[in-house]
């Protein structure tokens, strides 16, 4: 899909291109998505709250940065109320590049450095019902925008809480049949979640 090779390469390109003397953290996080809403059929369990992990990686200078995030989310779609959704079979993935902006380092040297953050990317939708009508697997391009705040233990090792709200973007190409009455794909939810940081 091009929208998504689009997306994908401005991940690449903001994930490389690292601003000079920034410093550098590796978060592993798990999380929870809550208050979802989709045009997909046989998605009424978005709304739930769902468990959700992932990693990113990030280069923060003084005010700004950017990063790399990845999230998986098993079971979105699960479970249905009248269980219509083959179980295990449903997962939302995200991957975004993002631009952080956050307070001088100086001044947050010992308390909680906060941040916000935002960007653009891929979000992978799949499931399939337990009759095998839909069998549902698209990339759409989507949003990621939120904030968040870092606390350091040690130098090198701290923790991280930040909330997320993830989206498709207008534009996404309309599955035909897998959506509620022709509407375009989309799903937006948020994510809140608990990360370990690790600067080198």
């Amino acid at each position: 899909m091009p929208r998504a090779r689009v997306a994908l390469l401005a991940i690449s390109v903001l994930v490389l291109s690292r601003p000079a003397e920034a410093e550098k953290q590796i978060r592993p996080f798990v999380g929870l998505a809550f208050n979802g809403a989709t045009t997909f059929v046989l998605g009424d369990a978005v709304e739930n709250k769902h468990g959700v992990l992932g990693v990113n990686a990030s280069w923060i200078g003084n005010l700004v940065g950017v990063e790399g995030d990845l999230g998986w989310g098993p079971g979105f779609f699960e479970p249905h109320p009248k269980q219509l959704v083959v179980s295990h079979s449903s997962v939302v993935t995200t991957a975004t590049g993002n631009v952080v902006v956050t307070l001088p380092r100086k001044w947050m040297e010992y308390t909680l450095r906060p941040y916000v953050v935002g960007g653009v990317g891929v979000m992978h939708v799949a499931f399939t019902d337990v009759f095998n009508v839909y069998n549902v697997s698209e990339s759409l391009t989507a949003f990621d925008v939120g904030g968040g705040a870092v606390g350091f233990l040690t130098n090198r090792v701290g923790v991280a809480w930040e909330v997320r709200r993830f989206g498709t973007l207008r534009g996404s190409s309309a599955a035909e049949g897998n959506t509620n009455a022709g509407a375009q794909s989309s799903l937006s939810f948020w994510r809140a979640g608990m990360a370990l940081v690790v600067r080198y």
